[in-house]
């Protein structure tokens, strides 16, 4: 049989043309699953990504940040904890991504697009069950830090769990981060009505009588523990939120007032923010409270203490939260948010148990600050009583990092400005020993004796 030239043609092209990915079939699926959530409209990042035109507009670029692993943005080490939510690629993903805009960024048939997400909602969760504001905008000033607290109270007419937050920054671009404290005592309205303005200032935390993370921290009993853990986390850039496991859920009083500590940071422009909070009920009956457990760099007095000398490169700074050896103690780690500054370039956290080798809970090898959160672990790490949890934070003090804000290094101690530092891990953990299940209605529950 006599084949003419564009027939053979055709036969031998084949195979790659049948085989080569379309955006409607292959490309589509992993930009909905890896991208979209933070490539949408109103979210952290600088473009949508919704639908063909927009892929193929961006397609030399998504080639070159998915070829240098930059994107999707996934920070902790693959072999250092498995954690929900995973956004990196997979190898074949990755590579589907590349040979799609190698082969001329062809869209396919639109037939063959999957459902869209339905991204009608601010919210990543969708609608919150309570949706807080701060009552009016408030403009920070321009070149320097300032933490104000905001004052939200939840209208509830009954405790609740929660299983989730999210924060919405009104102005990302002055929006530093947000931490939710818990006040009952009334301290933060007295606060409120004294200073001038939206909120106050509140450099060091809240100053209420439970604030996170004030007083000494050398010395743990179970008072302590639950004052420490009297918030319910926060927002910095990049963040994602996450729903709790079933049956584990932070508590929240129905007297109790959020009160929303913001830190803004502007170095061109200021503007008028004004953050929302969303709150998201637990669905499931809960059996354990989750608190969050500081690990810091402490001196011999129990106050944070580092230092970090001009010009160091891959210095190390280190900090141990020691588990008392009574059964009472004995925890579960459900997630882990580590924290640093600009100048942070790696950190770990570990656990050792008794008479056990260490076990890594989490490691970031490049540390980005625009890309950091709480990172909730597929199954929850064991922290027996008499364990040690140790945290290292790796830092570029020198000229050579391009992320250092001073044009001539100097020392860097503890603070809570942007150019300061900080070496921080909260360990969101369980007691084994509560049980709020017999409870008939909801309240901070009991331990077992």
């Amino acid at each position: 049989m006599n084949l003419g030239p564009s027939l053979i043609l055709c036969l031998l092209l084949a195979p790659a043309v049948f085989g080569q990915p379309t955006y409607s079939k292959e490309v589509s699926r992993i930009i909905q699953e890896k991208c979209q959530t933070c490539h949408r409209p109103n979210d952290v990042a600088p473009f949508a990504l919704l639908t063909y035109d927009d892929a193929a507009n961006w397609a030399p670029d998504i080639e070159r940040v998915v070829t240098s692993r930059l994107m999707p943005p996934w920070k902790p080490a693959d072999d250092h904890g498995k954690f929900k939510g995973y956004r990196g690629l997979s190898d074949e993903q990755r590579q589907t991504l590349i040979d799609w805009v190698q082969a001329g960024a062809p869209e396919g048939d639109p037939a063959d697009l999957p459902e869209p997400l339905d991204l009608t909602s601010q919210w990543a969760l969708g609608q919150p069950d309570v949706e807080l504001q701060m009552a009016e905008s408030y403009t920070p000033p321009r070149g320097k830090d300032m933490y104000r607290c905001f004052v939200l109270p939840t209208g509830l007419t009954q405790n609740q769990f929660i299983s989730a937050i999210d924060v919405q920054p009104g102005r990302r671009s002055v929006v530093h981060h947000v931490i939710l404290y818990l006040d009952s005592t009334g301290d933060a309205e007295k606060l409120d009505a004294a200073d001038d303005g939206p909120g106050y200032t509140c450099f060091g935390g809240p100053g209420t009588g439970l604030s996170a993370g004030n007083g000494n921290l050398s010395s743990l009993n179970l008072s302590s523990l639950l004052e420490i853990g009297a918030n319910l986390g926060g927002w910095a850039p990049g963040q994602r939120p996450e729903k709790l496991p079933d049956g584990t859920a932070m508590y929240l009083d129905q007297k109790a007032r959020i009160v929303m500590q913001v830190h803004y940071y502007s170095t061109r422009q200021s503007g008028d923010d004004q953050t929302k909070v969303g709150l998201y009920f637990s669905q499931a009956p809960v059996e354990r409270r989750l608190i969050w457990m500081p690990v810091v760099p402490l001196d011999r007095r129990g106050r944070l203490s580092m230092q970090i000398p001009a010009g160091a490169k891959g210095f190390d700074v280190k900090a141990e939260f020691s588990i008392p050896p009574i059964s009472l103690f004995d925890l579960t780690a459900v997630a882990v948010y580590p924290h640093m500054h600009l100048l942070g370039t790696a950190i770990k956290l570990e656990v050792e148990r008794p008479r056990e080798s260490p076990e890594q809970m989490i490691a970031i090898d490049n540390w980005d600050f625009n890309w950091q959160g709480p990172y909730q672990y597929n199954e929850p790490v064991k922290v027996p009583a008499g364990s040690k949890v140790r945290l290292t934070c790796t830092y570029d003090n020198s000229v050579d990092n391009p992320r250092n804000p001073a044009v001539s290094p100097r020392d860097i101690t503890w603070g809570e400005g942007t150019e300061d530092e900080m070496c921080l891990a909260l360990v969101g953990i369980t007691f084994d020993r509560e049980n709020l299940l017999p409870l008939n209605q909801l309240s901070a529950g009991r331990l077992k004796k």
